[in-house]
């Protein structure tokens, strides 16, 4: 019975490390925003590809006809997408 409880202990120690590296989160916060990248928002939705990114990180794109800069602070990558935590609505409303 020693040797199973044992042997239970280091099949747990060994396993444990790989359990916690796969939960970890695929979220990367304040993500760094490329020209040409496609930018999703808060919902999931396509807003726009990226047009130009500003030297504090903030991202510029033309969203129905007019230009809206995206803050940096708003960005993240989110299972390898880049995403703002703002809304559409709230994007427009920048303009």
């Amino acid at each position: 019975m020693n040797k199973t409880v044992s042997g239970l202990l280091v099949s747990l120690l060994v396993t444990a490390p790989a359990l916690a590296q796969s939960a970890v989160a695929t979220t990367s916060a304040h993500a760094a925003a490329k020209e040409g990248q496609m930018l999703i928002d808060a919902d999931g939705r396509r807003l726009a590809l990226i047009d130009r990114v500003d030297g504090d990180g903030s991202a510029e794109i033309i969203i129905e006809g007019h230009v809206a800069t995206i803050p940096a602070t708003t960005l993240s990558m989110v299972n390898g997408r880049l995403m703002t935590s703002l809304k559409k609505t709230q994007v427009v409303a920048m303009q």
